[in-house]
């Protein structure tokens, strides 16, 4: 389509960028924050900061989930940002997630063992960016099983590094005390099912949406829903992975039942399925947008300046997050 053919509403900011453009670009989309990690590395603080608190909240008999806050890295927060959770059986303790540092993971089992004694055996990761596993060192010496989806070993191996630097560049040397990655020793391919004592969890991997490396956990005895990333709430959401596949899981979810719902970054919990309807309309519009600028001919770069901004006010972290998320998009929807 030729210049006079685009929609006069974008005006256009520049030489557009070409396919190879977008794609040079999209190596470290995990989390903005991360994508210039290893340009600058910081000094290392005087002193080791203080563990964050990790309170957590009993949602269900058993099963206790500490609230992430809606912030990103930092010093004071030591990577505490996504919800974590154990599930206590009568015979051992599954851990979901453990947030993004030692330090912070080595508080989150604390808190475990001041209400439980019980053998931790599982440790399981919903995908694998930073906050959600880099805590898992903190584990370590209660030898358990390190359970993911199939794909996140081959996906974390790859960003180890890159996810190392840019945690150390936004929270400091102290506060990464100890952190190191630890990989999956369980990998996930099919449905299965761990059992805790008199206590089921049901593990089910998903095809590529939030990452391509998203497993969710469901607790059969309580009826409790762990969508990990999948699901954000009041959080805006993130692109690691396909919004077509995204959209077409979140319908599909529409149809689960369950009592209760954990999303990775939100409340500790929430109602099914109202609490998936944000965040499919924000990927609708997202993508209604960015559908509606290719047809006019439009390039990435008038894309980030004006796709999705209605639900500018509708979410933390909005400005951080959002052109991320149209860029990733737009490279997939581009070639749809």
């Amino acid at each position: 389509m030729t210049e006079n053919t685009r929609n006069p509403r974008f005006a256009p900011l520049g030489p557009p960028l070409t396919r190879a453009d977008v794609l040079k670009g999209m190596g470290a989309l995990a989390c903005l924050p991360l994508a210039q990690s290893w340009l600058v590395r910081p000094s290392a603080a005087a002193t080791a900061p203080d563990a964050p608190e990790m309170a957590v909240e009993e949602i269900a008999p058993g099963v206790y989930v500490h609230h992430g806050r809606y912030e990103l890295q930092s010093p004071e927060n030591l990577g505490d940002m996504a919800n974590t959770a154990f599930i206590v059986g009568d015979d051992a303790v599954a851990v979901i997630d453990t947030s993004g540092t030692a330090i912070a993971g080595k508080a989150f089992r604390e808190r475990i063992r001041e209400i439980t004694d019980k053998p931790i055996r599982y440790v399981i990761n919903t995908h694998m960016h930073p906050d959600h596993v880099l805590g898992n060192v903190a584990f370590k010496d209660d030898d358990p099983e390190f359970v993911a989806h199939k794909n996140m070993k081959a996906g974390l191996e790859v960003r180890a590094e890159t996810y190392l630097a840019s945690s150390e560049r936004m929270m400091g040397k102290a506060a990464m005390e100890g952190t190191e990655i630890v990989l999956p020793t369980r990998e996930i391919s099919a449905k299965e099912v761990l059992d805790l004592g008199n206590r089921k969890l049901v593990l089910e991997p998903q095809p590529t949406a939030h990452t391509n490396n998203d497993l969710i956990i469901t607790d059969e005895k309580t009826g409790t829903l762990f969508l990990g990333d999948l699901l954000f709430s009041k959080h805006i959401p993130t692109l690691d992975g396909s919004v077509l596949g995204w959209l077409p899981l979140i319908e599909k979810l529409h149809g689960r039942k369950a009592a209760r719902v954990v999303p990775g970054h939100g409340p500790v919990s929430m109602d099914m399925p109202e609490s998936l309807n944000d965040e499919q309309r924000y990927w609708t519009v997202v993508t209604d947008d960015i559908r509606e600028i290719i047809a006019d001919n439009g390039t990435l770069e008038e894309a980030v300046k004006s796709a999705g901004y209605s639900e500018k006010d509708k979410w933390k972290l909005f400005d951080v997050y959002h052109r991320r998320n149209v860029t990733a998009a737009f490279a997939e929807l581009e070639w749809e």
